[in-house]
């Protein structure tokens, strides 16, 4: 189980845990006639019948238009002893362009503006966990109303706060409490400013967390939202042609 060093109000701190939220609603999938339907991972096809390799297989002068004709002539692209088949248990393999499997691999961080293009590109260092840390995450006191957050933010996952006894029940109702009345989320971040992504885990994926609190009667619910991407509108002539592909001159908003 997860925990995470947690820091209120009054600047008391208290190492609580984390909990994956789960749906205790049973969902049963059926077809159009009523029989039992699940998803199932699929093969598309081998590398050796991908595109690339097609092309290289078809080498010489124009091999887009001798793939075209092979296509028209026969299947190529298709292997019939292994497209279609039923996929269980997997494992992610680094390829080149070669399709050769490759295991030196050094990842990159990508950074793009709101328009797509790439701002900044550098070599991915694996960061440590810094929630459940002997350092307390730091009060941020950062309040965004329930009403505006939902459309700056992309939520991806969310984790339950829970206590483990009378103190951290305490520590954490009243936390959920005044989030509660306050009708806002609160903005929980690492580092001593409080404004560093939160790390759960060793070269994992960096989060920003969003606490929201409920209370009914002596028991509360506190969850931590967690977003990886901000909403932004492009600058300039790229957010006045977006508004004008959303919504033409002339005709109403929906």
């Amino acid at each position: 189980m997860l925990s995470i060093n947690l820091t209120n109000s009054k600047g008391r701190d208290a190492m609580v845990a984390l909990r994956h939220v789960s749906s205790t609603l049973k969902v049963r999938w059926l077809d159009g006639k009523g029989r039992p339907a699940t998803n199932m991972r699929i093969l598309r096809a081998p590398l050796e019948f991908e595109l690339q390799a097609l092309l290289r297989r078809l080498s010489g002068p124009d091999p887009m238009s001798r793939l075209a004709e092979a296509l028209i002539a026969g299947d190529p692209e298709v292997d019939l002893e292994h497209t279609g088949c039923f996929l269980s248990d997997t494992s992610t393999v680094y390829v080149d362009p070669d399709q050769k499997a490759v295991s030196a691999v050094k990842l990159w961080d990508i950074l793009r503006n709101p328009d797509g293009s790439q701002r900044d590109r550098r070599l991915h260092q694996a960061q440590e966990q810094n929630v459940a840390t002997t350092t307390p995450l730091p009060f941020s006191g950062k309040l965004m109303k329930k009403s505006e957050i939902w459309n700056r933010f992309v939520f991806v996952a969310k984790l339950q706060v829970c206590h483990s006894n009378g103190l951290t029940y305490d520590f954490l109702y009243q936390i959920a409490r005044d989030l509660e009345l306050q009708d806002s989320l609160l903005f929980v971040g690492a580092g001593p400013k409080g404004n560093q992504p939160l790390i759960f885990k060793r070269g994992g994926t960096p989060y920003r967390g969003f606490l929201e609190g409920r209370t009914r009667g002596d028991g509360y619910c506190l969850i931590l939202h967690l977003a990886n991407l901000e909403l932004k509108r492009p600058e300039g002539d790229a957010a006045q042609q977006s508004a004008k592909a959303v919504r033409p001159e002339g005709k109403p908003a929906l």
